[in-house]
C-alpha cells in the first residue's frame, strides 16, 4: 500500500493513525501542500480533487480520509474502529463527523489561503476565524463526551475508535494555532489518553519523514 499524504494535514494524520492501529505496513508518499505539489498533473491523475490523503492499494485507489478508514476497517476488521451495535456505531460516526464535517472544512489550507489571497483578510483575522470555528466546534464535542455514559477512557469506551482517530489530529492543529482548550476538559482527557498510545504518538506530524 501507498499513502499519499502531507505531514501537517489532519486528514492524512487520521489515516496514519488507522493504519498504525491495524498494524498495516505502507509506503509513505509525501505530497508537499506548502509547495503546491497536489496541483501537479501527475497527482491530479490520481486525485481529481487534488486533495490528500489518497490510499493506493495495489491498483485500487481510495480517497477521502473517512472513506479510506472505513475501507481499511472492512478489509482488516481487527481491532474494530466501529465496534458495537448500530446505535453505538452511529454515535462514533457522529462524533467523527462533528470534527470532519463541522470543524475541519472551515479551516483547511485551501480555505485559509482563499481568505488571505482572494478576500484579503489579514493574518490576525484569519487566525481569529480559525480559532472561532475550532473552539466552538470542540465545545459541541465536549458536551457530547461529558454527558454520555458510553464515554470511557476514549471517546467511546476504553479502546480507540474512529471518533478518536478524527479528534486527535484536530487537537494537534488547535494547539499549533494557539486555540483555547481549557473549556473542553473531557476532550483533552481523551486526547492525552490517545497520545499515550503508540499508534497516535508515532504517526503525529513531528514524527513524519516530511516534517519541516
Amino acid at each position: 500500500m501507498q499513502l499519499f499524504n502531507y505531514f501537517r494535514s489532519s486528514a492524512s494524520y487520521r489515516v496514519r493513525i488507522a493504519l498504525a492501529l491495524k498494524g498495516l505496513d505502507y509506503d509513505y508518499m509525501p505530497v508537499q501542500l506548502a509547495r503546491n505539489e497536489h496541483f501537479k498533473e501527475s497527482y491530479a491523475a490520481l486525485s481529481p480533487a487534488r486533495l490528500v490523503p489518497l490510499l493506493k492499494d495495489d491498483e485500487r485507489i481510495v480517497t477521502q480520509s473517512l472513506a479510506i478508514i472505513e475501507y481499511l476497517d472492512e478489509l482488516h476488521p481487527q481491532p474494530p474502529l466501529l465496534p458495537g451495535t448500530a446505535l453505538e456505531r452511529a454515535r462514533i460516526r457522529a462524533l467523527a463527523l462533528d470534527v470532519a464535517c463541522e470543524i475541519h472544512p472551515l479551516n483547511n489550507l485551501r480555505v485559509l489561503r482563499y481568505l488571505v489571497h482572494d478576500l484579503k483578510v489579514s493574518e490576525d483575522d484569519k487566525n481569529r476565524w480559525y480559532r472561532h470555528w475550532v473552539e466552538t466546534g470542540l465545545e459541541a464535542v465536549e458536551q457530547q463526551l461529558a454527558s454520555h455514559p458510553a464515554t470511557g477512557r476514549f471517546c467511546h469506551g476504553d479502546a480507540p475508535t474512529l471518533a478518536d482517530v478524527v479528534l486527535v489530529p484536530q487537537i494537534h492543529n488547535a494547539k499549533r494555532m494557539d486555540c483555547r482548550l481549557d473549556h473542553v476538559p473531557t476532550v483533552m482527557r481523551v486526547f492525552e489518553a490517545c497520545m499515550a498510545h503508540d499508534a497516535f504518538a508515532k504517526t503525529q506530524p513531528s514524527a513524519c519523514p516530511d516534517a519541516a
